[in-house]
This record gives structure tokens, sequence and C-alpha cells, in this order.
């Protein structure tokens, strides 16, 4: 009897022992994989930008870019390197809390600034940053909107 109890004793350690190893490897894996927004495929980039008798917006798609000055509409093919590029600093952005980042100045607030937003399409949802001003935009929006500008276009009055 005590053989038997000595058995089922082990082997209830055992599995209890193996199964919380396995709990801990899994809960490792986890944190190395990135949120499921982050895995999301980008369907869209685009940045708007706007103010009393003026707007732009540019719109990236995997194959091209269009962008509207003030309802004047230029396509241009882009290509994969490029939009590679581009969407791999969208996907470094936390999309859920895109929404909650603080901009660093308010000169739109009074029109010394046009009033900027970036909106990104993953996986079918739209993500909107909050309000910015034109050329100065939140920290960790700052790489992607010098990329959707492009060189030398960093600062708008």
């Amino acid at each position: 009897m005590m053989n038997i109890q000595l058995i089922l004793f082990t082997i209830i350690l055992a599995t209890s022992a193996t199964s919380c190893m396995h709990k801990n490897n899994n809960e490792n894996n986890t944190s190395n994989i990135p949120s499921a927004v982050q895995q999301q495929k980008i369907e869209q980039i685009r940045l708007t930008e706007r103010t009393r008798g003026f707007s732009r917006n540019i719109v990236f798609t995997p194959s091209s870019k269009e962008s509207n000055i003030n309802e004047e509409i230029t396509n241009t093919k882009i290509s994969s390197a490029e939009w590679t590029a581009i969407s791999k600093l969208a996907q470094n952005i936390d999309l859920p809390k895109i929404s909650e980042l603080k901009a660093p100045t308010t000169g739109r607030h009074s029109d010394q600034a046009m009033i900027a937003s970036i909106i990104i399409i993953a996986g079918g949802k739209e993500y909107t940053s909050s309000d910015f001003d034109s050329g100065r935009p939140p920290k960790e929006l700052e790489a992607l909107y010098k990329a959707i500008n492009g060189p030398g276009t960093t600062k708008t009055p």
C-alpha cells in the first residue's frame, strides 16, 4: 500500500512539474511575439494636412502614392522596396495607442500651422493619430512622417 502511494505521489509530482515548466515556456515565447495588430498587414498609410483654404493628402498603398493638393491629384507608382520601407515604419508604431500620442507643439490651435494626422489601415481597421502641427509630429511618428513627405520636406509653415 505504501509503495502504491509513493508511486502515485511521484507521478503527480512529475506531472505537475512538467506542466509548470511547459506553462513557463509558453509565457516566455509569447513575450517575443509582436501584438496581433503589428502582425497584421499594413494596407494603406495616409497623411492629411489642412488649414483654411489649403489641404494636402498623401496616400501610400503597396503599389502607388497618390498626392492630392487642393484637389489636384497626382498618382505615381512606387517600388515594392519603397512600400516595404514605409510599411515597416508603420509596423513599429503601437497602432491601438496612436490616437493617444501627444503633439509637441500647438500652433494648429491658432492657425500658426496646418492640422496634420496620420491614418494607418491594417487588417481592415483604421488607426488615426491625434492631430499635430504639420512638420512637427509626435516623436513616435517622426520617422514615418519624414518618409511620407520625402527628403527635404520636414517642416511646413
